[in-house]
């Protein structure tokens, strides 16, 4: 260890301390993993999802959005579902059609059940 970096010592308070959750919602990073999984398998590049990614980070800027999680989150969804139109991994018709059939099932499901997709077909 050296004398010029001494080790950091994090409060019960701080967002950095190791023991602290990583992600707010399940959904972060389920975004994050599928962005890695489509780069590493080299469907998109790295520097495509980077570019894209920034893109819309600079669209919450122009739109005064709050520098939040849940704007980043926001903004890497965008991301996401803009490279997999462009590249037809999924055509942007499709992921409509899935988010609508989501939203059916989860409306026809009780209260306290698994939602099932088949619940949302029309």
């Amino acid at each position: 260890m050296s004398a010029c970096n001494p080790p950091r010592e994090f409060g019960p308070e701080d967002d950095l301390a190791p023991n602290a959750p990583k992600f707010g919602e399940a959904w972060h990073a389920q975004v994050l993993a599928m962005a890695d999984t489509l780069v590493t398998t080299g469907q998109i590049s790295a520097s495509d999802w980077a570019e894209t990614l920034g893109a819309e980070r600079r669209v919450d800027e122009i739109n005064n959005a709050p520098d939040t999680e849940e704007t980043y989150y926001a903004a890497a969804l965008r991301a996401l579902e803009r490279l997999l139109d462009i590249t037809a991994i999924v055509p942007k018709p499709d992921l409509n059609d899935r988010r609508d059939t989501w939203a059916r099932a989860y409306l026809a499901t009780p209260h306290g059940q698994p939602v099932e997709l088949t619940a949302g077909k029309s």
